[in-house]
């Protein structure tokens, strides 16, 4: 490939597979044409499958695939990108042979390949993640460690990179997985570019389980345990203690941490710390609270207590987590005056 020649990219899409995990990664490889420079398109994006033509994707929207699975097996021309979107029909997409023959056909063609979410699920199923390690949605992780056993699962990652195989966590992180491409292809301060542009983190901090405060609470079943996991995530501030909750909860302190436990996989002090990292990321992206009233409005009661959750949950301390969100605004500017 000559330095001036586009990129190839293929992304692989079928019948409800999800909207954002085709279009989200590729809008980011094709922000980067602003970014060019020279005015040249870094990469020719296609989106295939088995026939070309309409494909109803899980919202009901209608996504057109321009190539067919044999055109692309009887092009010789190089792949540069092979990849696969997740959703709803990646079930049935890991059991289609046409896919799967196709992949194994065409990923030793392609200098690298990519799955979004559940699109890992249907790599897996060709052997292309053998040995290797992956990520996939969290919800589905489980399955891919009983199902592929030869995957080593990371259960907590935005996105993994194993050799030229890159998979990515649920839905947005595709987005972060493209951005880290473009990153390796043309550099940090072109992806540093895009990522203002598209108002994302350049690295978004942490990993699937900083989301982790409202999905437990939306897994609990147990009356009492849901009632104080919604107390807790609407109250951070409170003082959240196990004779507190316990007697909010109408149960013993022993009861109450052994319910608690069975119905979230948390203790009762881990997931009040969760909930109260959550509530200091909402107000320091979206107020101009100084780092000590956060923390005491967050529960942390002072910002060391604070920096030191948070480089728990997400690697970096609360002031480097606001420095990050606030390159968003540099993103605002490209957008009003244009990109240089």
């Amino acid at each position: 490939m000559s330095p001036s020649e586009p990129r190839r990219i293929l992304m692989i899409a079928y019948p409800s597979a999800h909207n954002l995990d085709v279009v989200g990664p590729l809008e980011i490889l094709a922000t980067t044409a602003y970014f060019a420079g020279d005015g040249g398109r870094p990469y020719d994006i296609a989106i295939i499958a088995e026939n070309a033509g309409p494909i109803v994707a899980s919202s009901g929207l209608t996504i057109t695939a321009a190539l067919s699975f044999e055109d692309v097996l009887t092009d010789d021309r190089d792949i540069d990108t092979l990849m696969i979107a997740g959703g709803h029909g990646s079930s049935a997409a890991m059991k289609d042979p046409a896919l799967v023959d196709f992949l194994r056909a065409a990923a030793p063609r392609a200098r690298r390949i990519a799955s979004i979410c559940t699109g890992a699920l249907v790599l897996a199923e060709a052997g292309l993640l053998d040995g290797r390690r992956a990520s996939t949605h969290w919800f589905w992780c489980p399955k891919m460690e009983n199902d592929y056993p030869a995957v080593e699962v990371d259960r907590d990652a935005i996105y993994v990179r194993d050799g030229n195989v890159w998979t990515s966590a649920g839905v947005t992180s595709g987005m972060d997985l493209a951005l880290a491409l473009v990153e390796d292809d043309l550099g940090h301060e072109t992806a540093l570019q895009v990522a203002r542009f598209s108002v994302m983190y350049m690295m978004r901090p942490g990993g699937q389980s900083q989301f982790s405060a409202h999905l437990v609470a939306q897994r609990a079943e147990d009356p009492a345990i849901n009632a104080t996991l919604d107390f807790i995530l609407s109250n951070p501030g409170d003082p959240l203690t196990v004779t507190a909750l316990a007697a909010r909860a109408g149960l013993s302190e022993r009861t109450f941490a052994r319910r608690f436990k069975d119905e979230t996989g948390m203790t009762p002090a881990a997931y009040v710390e969760t909930a109260r990292v959550q509530a200091a990321r909402v107000a320091l992206e979206t107020t101009a609270k100084g780092i000590e009233q956060v923390a005491v409005g967050s529960g942390f009661q002072n910002a060391e207590r604070m920096r030191r959750a948070f480089q728990r949950h997400l690697g970096v301390s609360a002031t480097e987590y606001r420095e990050r969100f606030r390159g968003s605004h540099e993103a605002q500017a490209l957008i009003r005056d244009g990109p240089n």
